[in-house]
Protein backbone atom coordinates (compact mmCIF):
# COMPACT_ATOMS: atom_id res chain seq x y z
CA UNK A 1 0.00 0.00 0.00
CA UNK A 2 0.99 3.79 -0.84
CA UNK A 3 -0.31 7.02 0.91
CA UNK A 4 -1.20 10.05 -1.35
CA UNK A 5 -2.32 13.42 -1.13
CA UNK A 6 -4.08 15.27 -3.47
CA UNK A 7 -4.35 19.43 -3.56
CA UNK A 8 -7.51 20.74 -4.51
CA UNK A 9 -8.53 23.91 -4.92
CA UNK A 10 -10.28 25.52 -2.16
CA UNK A 11 -13.41 23.43 -1.45
CA UNK A 12 -16.28 25.77 -0.64
CA UNK A 13 -18.95 23.47 1.29
CA UNK A 14 -19.29 20.51 3.53
CA UNK A 15 -21.31 18.82 0.53
CA UNK A 16 -17.94 18.95 -1.38
CA UNK A 17 -16.43 16.77 1.55
CA UNK A 18 -18.95 14.25 1.51
CA UNK A 19 -19.04 14.00 -2.49
CA UNK A 20 -15.24 13.40 -3.08
CA UNK A 21 -15.33 10.97 -0.39
CA UNK A 22 -18.21 8.81 -1.92
CA UNK A 23 -16.30 9.08 -5.26
CA UNK A 24 -13.05 8.03 -3.66
CA UNK A 25 -14.22 5.44 -1.44
CA UNK A 26 -15.45 4.05 -4.41
CA UNK A 27 -12.87 3.00 -6.16
CA UNK A 28 -11.19 -0.24 -6.26
CA UNK A 29 -7.87 -0.28 -4.86
CA UNK A 30 -8.46 2.39 -2.74
CA UNK A 31 -8.47 1.87 1.26
CA UNK A 32 -11.88 3.03 2.11
CA UNK A 33 -10.95 3.13 5.78
CA UNK A 34 -7.94 5.45 4.89
CA UNK A 35 -10.07 7.92 3.18
CA UNK A 36 -10.18 11.73 4.33
CA UNK A 37 -11.32 15.25 2.83
CA UNK A 38 -10.25 17.47 5.00
CA UNK A 39 -12.08 20.52 4.27
CA UNK A 40 -10.22 23.47 6.01
CA UNK A 41 -6.89 22.60 3.50
CA UNK A 42 -8.86 21.12 0.75
CA UNK A 43 -6.66 18.35 0.49
CA UNK A 44 -7.68 14.12 -0.39
CA UNK A 45 -5.84 11.70 1.74
CA UNK A 46 -6.54 8.05 1.43
CA UNK A 47 -4.17 4.74 1.13
CA UNK A 48 -4.04 2.78 -2.21
CA UNK A 49 -2.81 -0.24 -3.40
CA UNK A 50 -0.32 0.54 -6.80
CA UNK A 51 -0.99 -2.60 -8.40
CA UNK A 52 -5.12 -1.79 -8.70
CA UNK A 53 -5.35 2.15 -9.41
CA UNK A 54 -2.79 4.93 -10.31
CA UNK A 55 -3.15 8.41 -8.37
CA UNK A 56 -4.29 9.67 -11.45
CA UNK A 57 -7.14 7.54 -12.04
CA UNK A 58 -8.50 8.97 -8.42
CA UNK A 59 -7.27 12.23 -9.55
CA UNK A 60 -10.19 11.66 -12.68
CA UNK A 61 -12.68 10.76 -10.52
CA UNK A 62 -12.53 13.76 -8.51
CA UNK A 63 -12.34 15.72 -11.66
CA UNK A 64 -15.18 14.28 -12.99
CA UNK A 65 -17.07 16.11 -10.21
CA UNK A 66 -16.30 19.19 -11.31
CA UNK A 67 -13.25 19.91 -8.80
CA UNK A 68 -9.47 20.99 -9.71
CA UNK A 69 -6.53 18.81 -8.48
CA UNK A 70 -3.37 20.83 -8.31
CA UNK A 71 -0.84 18.71 -7.25
CA UNK A 72 -0.54 15.05 -6.37
CA UNK A 73 2.13 13.24 -3.62
CA UNK A 74 2.46 9.39 -3.16
CA UNK A 75 4.81 8.03 -0.39
CA UNK A 76 5.34 4.28 0.32
CA UNK A 77 3.78 3.28 3.43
Amino acid sequence: MQKATIQLETLTCPSCVQKIEKATKSLVGVDKESVKVLFTSSKVKFDFDAEKISVGEVEKAITALGYVVLKSQVKDK
